[in-house]
């Protein structure tokens, strides 16, 4: 027993593809696919569930109830998070801290989201924004475009800060826009999977200088799980072990007053970021050059390369020298966002938290395939959202050894994991009946919710 409580591991991860936000699918079906998809990956029924915790940044209170009854109305506490984009890692941190004190041995978190088209928005008129602070600090030290998205302009004024104090280009924003597209390629759930050209990034609409459109992530639909259990219960459970990835590391974060310093870069979270980061490796026993692996807020690329550094994944005021040397991809010192990122995967709020913890298990694993990180120990997620939070978890194989890819053999044991057919890392399915049977609560299933097979998955 840690000062952090016992150990917690994921044992199962699912998520949907990633779709734009045209209304052809709601939230109920995208959570229940999710949430269906993580019980079976992790071999565990939902009459095991002893919390549930579902994340959302748009709507109705108690919509976490109407996913969640869909696997079984068995009476367990269902929590409804909002933090804004940070939302998904929110309902992570809070999993674990229940069950790090022993308050639960099975957790089901879900993370979900159904987005208008177009930039973030807020809905409340008629009350203070949370926001107002910033956007007053914003004004009085950038100014403020009305005309265009609040978003883009804290992020790319932050860009612009980084470009005068320590010497980044545009073109290196764009580069890091240019690799998340080319990673997302591999990733099936990816809203987006085609590939750019530097030129083509740079040459895309100018949203706010220096960020184009090809380096803004886009509103999306979607929805990501994760199962979390408890050391006791997994030891009770050792069939399981084997899929099973320690949190070695976790802090969530809010601001300091840093984010009033009169810094474009203070003002999108930096402070928060780099003490996050720092409490987490610190919990893992890891130096910053020890991760190999990253998911990362890439909500616009200039956020990336601020991140870079307050990771402490370069020295400070050097995160453009290493997009240059080419230490972000494959090959490089660190892979950052084999999935593609949120600039190419896309940013459902409430479930991007969540599918960066997807993409890191199933790496960690060994399942992804050709966009497998080899020779990994332990990979390092960030999630961000203003306003504000940051949550950085540091991941590790349970058995302490680092990640390889599988072998094609190996991978077809893959598919018969809790009678799946196929392996979620690389094919983005619809639910399967087998997987219901697996997840779907045995003793307390409502035929009134439904719960059945949902439609093939959209693209």
């Amino acid at each position: 027993m840690t000062s952090s409580g016992s150990p917690v591991y994921v044992l199962g991860v699912g998520m949907t593809k990633f779709i734009k936000p045209r209304g052809q699918v709601d939230y109920p079906e995208m959570g229940y696919e999710a949430g269906i998809k993580a019980l079976a990956d992790a071999g565990v029924n939902y009459d095991d569930v002893d919390t549930g915790i579902a994340c959302y940044a748009y709507g109705d209170s108690t919509s976490g109830q109407r996913v969640f009854y869909q696997f079984g109305m068995t009476g367990i506490p269902v929590y409804n998070v909002n933090n804004n984009c940070s939302t998904g890692a929110t309902g992570l941190h809070m999993a674990r801290r229940f069950l790090a004190h022993g308050a639960g041995n099975v957790a089901l978190v879900v993370g979900f989201e159904k987005m208008l088209p177009g930039s973030l928005q807020s809905f409340f008129s008629d009350r203070t924004n949370p926001l107002d602070k910033s956007y007053v600090m914003m004004a009085n030290t950038r100014g403020v475009d009305p005309k265009r998205p609040g978003a883009v302009q804290f992020f790319g004024n932050a860009g612009r800060e980084y470009m005068e104090r320590f010497g980044a280009t545009k073109e290196d924003f764009a580069e890091i826009a240019r690799v998340n597209h080319e990673h997302s390629r591999r990733n099936p759930y990816s809203q987006f999977r085609d590939v750019y050209t530097l030129e083509q990034i740079m040459g895309s609409p100018e949203i706010w200088d220096p960020l184009t459109k090809l380096q803004c992530c886009p509103t999306s639909d979607g929805a990501a799980a994760a199962v979390l259990v408890g050391e006791k219960w997994l030891q009770e459970h050792p069939e399981l072990r084997e899929r099973a990835v320690l949190i070695a590391g976790q802090a969530m974060a809010t601001d300091s007053p840093d984010l009033y310093s009169k810094s474009a870069i203070d003002l999108i979270g930096f402070a928060m970021t780099k003490s996050a980061a720092e409490q987490a490796l610190s919990e893992a026993n890891l130096a910053p050059n020890a991760i190999k692996l990253v998911e990362l807020h890439d909500c616009f690329s200039t956020n990336e390369l601020i991140t870079l550094d307050a990771l402490s994944l370069c020295p400070p005021g050097k995160a453009h020298e290493m997009v240059r040397n080419g230490d972000i991809t494959y090959g490089g010192r660190v892979v950052v966002n084999p999935s593609g990122g949120l600039i190419s995967k896309g940013h459902p709020l409430g479930a991007t938290g969540l599918a960066q913890c997807a993409e890191l298990v199933w790496q960690l694993r060994g399942w992804a395939a050709e966009r497998t990180v080899e020779g990994v120990g332990a990979a390092l997620q960030h999630n961000l959202g203003l306003g504000g939070a940051a949550v950085v978890t540091v991941y590790k194989r349970a058995d302490g050894s680092k990640n390889r890819r599988l072998s094609d053999n190996e991978l077809e044991r893959v598919t018969g994991i809790s009678g799946r057919g196929y392996n979620p890392a690389v094919e983005a399915r619809a639910v399967t009946q087998s997987e219901i049977e697996v997840g779907r609560s045995r003793r307390a299933a409502s035929g009134w919710m439904g719960g059945g097979v949902v439609g093939e998955t959209r693209l």
